[in-house]
């Protein structure tokens, strides 16, 4: 994400005019824009006009309105994120408090005013445009004629190759990342590293000439996104990348796994079970999804806000789970919020969820 300017204050009002311009861009503005916000932006509308002739006809216009957002659609497929609200800025074509719905797409700029800016907006804000601050771990899933490279946020296999070569060129900052993971069923994996390295020579890639020994190879049973889970939770893969923020939540999320059954009192979740633990002061490790900072109820969301704040505080850990990831989608199915405990509390289970 480009960020032109910036006008904000923390935990007080204030804009920002933002340019996505990769499809994650996309779905780091659909967890930045909240329900109340305003966006502007420029849109495209059919406006009917009339003829010499006396008729009709269609004509599209640009216009530029600021909407107070009621509904967010992310379009994952279009690469378009979708913003319904009432029109804040008067035109000749759309009146003060009529609805609309504005469509944020690929280098199209818009500009985000938020009353309060709290930390997890300018946590997202950060990250989003800040490729220092981007993710440590890349993963490519590999088949033959298919491939997915995953950053932990393409036909003859030669042809194949060169293009998924181009899509790690482009992707995957060595200065940023610490280990690469090439995963396929069979050889594949194999033989794209080697096509890597060997390409890396002869036309001198430097970042991959100088970075061939973080290249790990992994078996995966298909080159599909459900295999992330499984190539993550491989030991050697795990050991390798132990240091990783991503291996450390899959970690948080195993380790919690594994106490339901066997230790059930340092394990709980759900919002009630798990604020209980909060004002014991006894979570030391909270996992929370990130679809849960999304409500459209404000006072929902600056809850969560302020949980994350005060468990860090308290010297708990914190990991925020991608909606859009395997380890996300498994938390969310268990309310999207779960803690491990310092020591147990039995007396949750008298609380209902």
């Amino acid at each position: 994400m480009k960020l032109v300017r910036k006008d904000l204050v923390r935990d007080g009002p204030g804009s920002v005019k933002l340019i996505p311009e990769e499809p994650e861009d996309l779905w780091q503005a659909y967890n930045l824009i909240s329900v109340g916000d305003n966006v502007m932006a420029v849109t495209v509308r059919k406006i009917l006009r009339e003829t010499a002739s006396g008729g009709r006809d269609a004509q599209r216009v640009k216009l530029k309105l600021e909407i107070i957002i009621e509904d967010i659609n992310y379009d994952k497929e279009g690469s378009i994120l979708r913003l319904r609200g009432k029109n804040m800025l008067e035109n000749d074509h759309v009146k003060i408090g009529q609805f609309h719905t504005l469509e944020i797409e690929l280098q199209r700029p818009f500009v985000l005013r938020k009353d309060v800016w709290d930390s997890m907006s300018l946590d997202i804000l950060h990250h989003s445009c800040d490729p220092a601050a981007s993710a440590d771990l890349a993963v490519v899933l590999i088949q033959e004629g298919l491939a997915h490279i995953f950053l932990i946020g393409k036909q003859a296999l030669n042809k194949f190759f060169e293009n998924l070569l181009q899509a790690f060129l482009k992707h995957i900052n060595f200065k940023i990342v610490r280990c690469v993971v090439i995963a396929s069923p069979g050889f594949t994996k194999d033989q794209f590293r080697n096509y890597l390295l060997l390409e890396a020579e002869r036309r001198q890639l430097r970042p991959i000439i100088e970075n061939k020994s973080r290249l790990i190879l992994a078996h995966s049973t298909s080159g599909y996104r459900h295999s992330l889970r499984e190539v993550l939770d491989t030991p050697s893969v795990m050991a390798l990348i132990k240091d990783t923020q991503a291996a450390q939540e899959v970690r948080a999320l195993k380790d919690f796994f594994s106490m339901l059954p066997d230790d059930i009192g340092r394990a709980c979740y759900g919002p009630k079970h798990v604020e209980l633990a909060h004002e014991r002061r006894a979570i030391q490790t909270l996992l929370i999804t990130d679809a849960l900072f999304r409500n459209s109820d404000v006072a929902t969301r600056k809850k969560y806000v302020e949980l994350v704040e005060s468990v860090k505080d308290k010297g708990g850990n914190v990991h925020i789970f991608s909606s859009m990831h395997v380890s996300g989608e498994q938390l969310a199915q268990l309310t999207g919020i779960a803690a491990i405990l310092r020591f147990p509390l039995p007396e949750l289970d008298d609380l209902e969820m």
